[in-house]
């Protein structure tokens, strides 16, 4: 046991030494919980669409009134008015417009004698984002439109009442599980990975060799040390990003506590995946080239930014083995649903699981020779 806090004292006492370290750790989930929750979840404002009115008549007139309700109030889009379709269309093509509406001619007419009135709109679904929310825009204009002048005293149509179980969740929120999940990779990729990639490579672990050390022990003290460093990194960035994105969780003891044991398991899980594909690595420059590919195919496949539903089923099939899926799932559970332990036992357990058996496979694969 004293070999063994001996090797987790220098890993820790090496790590503070290095505050420039601590800090790029982490830099790299703040900045991104920043920019992207501040740039994704937001509504679309005033989005460029060209009006085309072929018809000049009376319903003409009411559509370019909800246009204009639209526009000072939701503001999804501004109304440019064109003289005719074509240039309309080639306003959208070229990036001037987003969408552009055709009012086409006896419109009116077609209204009033109730013969199938139409209105068009042409969108650059290049652009889905942009795209989908003016046509949902539009439809609630169609859907105003349609709507009888004076609806009936008994509503014999089908409504949906929808009901929300917790308050406005900003996409900042959102984004805070997968935040805290990366920076505790990034600590392990670079306090863990990388590191004891390069004392390898300067020579420290041949100065184990002459002590009484075995792999066990250095196994296990260097990924202690590892597993310290990410959990001190995920509760930083639980403080720090829980303030900027409003959420009062740190406040609760008890959902404290279940923040500790999550950050925990999850790095049990990260230090184990980490050092399973370090063990055999000789060379300083592996881990800094599967950096960028080991963040992609773990982190962008665990929910933390789209739903794992709509992936294809390969891609669920990476997020079923993917430890940031448990991970982010259960913080999530904590931070934005408050969540007790019956919420996140089984991640708790997957994540311990997978951790235990991945240094199980790696311990044997420790080369205690040079």
């Amino acid at each position: 046991m004293n070999r063994m806090l001996a090797i987790v004292e220098r890993e820790m006492r090496k790590f503070f030494r290095s505050p420039v370290l601590m800090i790029m750790s982490m830099m790299l989930p703040l900045v991104q919980l920043v920019v992207l929750g501040n740039a994704f979840g937001g509504k679309i404002k005033n989005a460029r669409v060209g009006v085309v009115d072929y018809d000049h008549g009376p319903q003409a007139v009411k559509v370019l009134e909800d246009i204009d309700a639209v526009e000072a109030n939701e503001r999804t889009f501004t109304a440019i008015p064109y003289l005719n379709e074509r240039a309309a269309r080639k306003a959208v093509q070229s990036g001037k417009l987003d969408a552009a509406i055709i009012i086409p001619a006896s419109y009116s007419q077609r209204v009033l004698s109730q013969d199938d009135p139409q209105l068009g709109l042409v969108v650059d679904n290049s652009d889905q984002f942009m795209s989908s929310a003016i046509e949902s825009t539009m439809q609630s204009v169609v859907a105003a439109l349609n709507a009888p002048v004076l609806p009936p005293r008994i509503s014999n149509s089908i409504a949906l009442e929808v009901v929300e179980l917790y308050p406005y969740i900003a996409y900042m929120k959102f984004l805070l599980a997968g935040s805290v999940a990366l920076a505790m990779y990034v600590s392990v990729m670079i306090g863990g990975g990388m590191l004891y990639i390069d004392d390898k490579a300067r020579g420290v672990h041949e100065g184990y060799l002459v002590t009484p050390i075995t792999g066990l022990e250095l196994v296990m003290g260097m990924n202690i040390a590892g597993a310290i460093k990410a959990v001190l990194a995920g509760i930083s960035l639980t403080v720090i990003g829980s303030l900027l994105a409003g959420l009062g969780v740190i406040f609760h003891p008890i959902l404290d506590l279940e923040l500790l044991c999550i950050l925990v398991a999850t790095s049990i899980a990260f230090n184990g995946m980490m050092f399973l594909m370090m063990v055999r690595v000789e060379d300083p420059l592996v881990p800094r080239a599967m950096f960028g590919v080991l963040n992609t195919l773990l982190f962008f496949p665990s929910g933390a930014i789209y739903p794992i539903a709509a992936f294809p089923k390969w891609l669920r099939a990476i997020a079923i083995v993917d430890p940031f899926t448990y991970a982010i799932r259960s913080l999530k559970e904590v931070l934005l649903k408050s969540g007790g332990f019956g919420a996140i036992y089984r991640d708790l357990l997957f994540l311990a699981a997978f951790g235990v058996g991945t240094l199980l496979l790696a311990t044997p694969l420790f080369k205690r020779t040079l």
